[in-house]
């Protein structure tokens, strides 16, 4: 990662540096400097934001620092961070640039940029733009409001691409409750889904600024549970912020993550032959359950380390159709190489409208497998080969687990804790087994 640039863009605090007014302004003349000696011309961008209370600030001193070097640039007004990355590609732009911080708090932004073909800017623009920041060579500029008249055209045509993925498939006789999370899915998400013809249940859909993501859409279930319980809907759907992952909950108010998003999507489309290497990518944290009944269908599951960045580059990679993560972040490359949380309820909920069967039927066969999550605070990060007793203690664990479980050894990115992570097929057996490696790893480094 770079100085600024992390691996989601750069994020922090609204209105503290660099997503302050004039280090924001001179992000903005940076890259369309980079993209213009890239291109040979002048770059045309399009933006968009999220509902924080911060975002027109940010995108108005983004736009002050595009324009005075002679780029142009367009708003897409409030709209998901799929829906950014959709324009780039579809209405001809060199790139998309996301104001969001997806699931953080409201006091968080950040700015992301996607490539038309939908993957993230590259390093090496990066360095430029961090190095551009830090030898203060450009100066940073007034903001200019975002120039917002196509943004209805936008959402249109990015609506009309979330249709098409219903493949003519109509929702009716289908109830479902939608969380907005307060968040860029506010207005998008329910003419979408009554366009489709299901019956909608809406909350969360009355952003104030400083609502977005909370206690509400797919990092607090609860709300969304209790509703579709309340109203006997046949399933709920929560997006996060900026909508680029979605989870469900089932009639009975049981969360159907992004492992059983997985496992129903991916079922689908072996049985109709649109999964030819029989492979999935997910990452390491994703169910051993799920490696499981996918080795029961034929399928393979490939793991990544925890990121989307990760998932998308072991698609491409080894060419595979679907991968993602327990977060309910889906990517299908021969659609799109950006998740998108409305985009994979559309397809789960033809889905399922195809086929004549309930959420929890198409999830039934996907067994999660008991787990436990220790976090163990070591005074530096050593790496775990350096350390034997761990090392020991870890390979007898592993032995006594064999083919019925899993344990995964790593470090926080942030902090400095020792995270243990054992599945098994009992609860209490497991727990013993990560509390007594724990032990070990605090007596080393603790």
């Amino acid at each position: 990662m770079g100085k600024f640039f992390g691996t989601d863009g750069v994020r922090g605090r609204a209105g503290e540096f660099p997503l302050d007014d004039a280090t924001v302004s001179i992000i903005g003349r940076s890259l369309a400097r980079h993209f213009a000696a890239r291109l040979g011309r002048m770059p045309r961008f399009v933006s968009g934001r999220d509902t924080r209370e911060s975002g027109l600030a940010i995108e108005s001193a983004l736009h002050g620092g595009v324009t005075a070097e002679g780029a142009q640039i367009s708003s897409a007004g409030v709209i998901t961070t799929p829906g950014v990355a959709f324009l780039a590609g579809a209405e001809g732009f060199d790139a998309g640039i996301v104001i969001s911080a997806s699931h953080n708090p409201f006091e968080d932004n950040g700015i992301k940029v996607f490539l038309p073909s939908g993957k993230k800017l590259d390093s090496d623009i990066e360095r430029l733009i961090e190095g551009d920041i830090e030898d203060s060579s450009l100066e940073p500029v007034s903001p200019i409001a975002p120039n917002e008249d196509l943004a209805e055209g936008f959402d249109e045509a990015y609506l009309e691409s979330l249709r098409a993925a219903a493949d003519g498939v109509s929702l009716a006789g289908l109830s479902v409750v939608i969380d907005c999370a307060n968040g860029a899915a506010y207005d998008l998400a329910p003419k979408l889904f009554r366009s489709l013809g299901a019956e909608l249940t809406v909350i969360n859909d009355s952003p104030d600024g400083r609502n977005i993501n909370k206690n509400c859409g797919s990092l607090h279930l609860e709300m969304l549970a209790a509703k579709v319980v309340e109203t006997g809907s046949d399933l709920g759907a929560a997006f996060d912020g900026d909508a680029d992952r979605v989870l469900f909950v089932d009639r009975q108010g049981n969360v159907v993550d992004g492992d059983a998003t997985l496992w129903i999507l991916a079922g689908e489309m072996r049985a109709n032959g649109k999964l030819a290497n029989r492979k999935v990518v997910a990452t390491v944290m994703s169910n051993l359950g799920l490696e499981v009944a996918f080795k029961g269908a034929e399928i393979e599951l490939l793991r990544t380390k925890v990121g989307d960045k990760y998932v998308l580059e072991e698609l491409i990679c080894t060419g595979s159709e679907i991968g993602g993560e327990q977060s309910g972040h889906i990517i299908f490359p021969e659609r799109c190489l950006v998740g998108d949380g409305m985009a994979t309820a559309v397809l789960t909920l033809a889905s399922l409208a195809r086929r004549g069967i309930s959420l929890e039927d198409a999830a039934r066969e996907f067994r999660r497998y008991p787990q436990v999550l220790l976090n163990v605070v070591v005074k530096e990060k050593v790496p775990f080969e350096d350390v034997p007793a761990i090392m020991e203690a870890a390979a007898e664990l592993e032995k006594e687990l064999s083919e019925s479980g899993r344990l995964l050894l790593r470090y926080s990115g942030t902090e400095n804790l020792a995270r243990v992570m054992i599945e098994g097929q009992d609860q209490a057996d497991i727990e013993k087994k990560a509390a007594d490696l724990a032990a070990v790893i605090r007596e080393a480094l603790g």
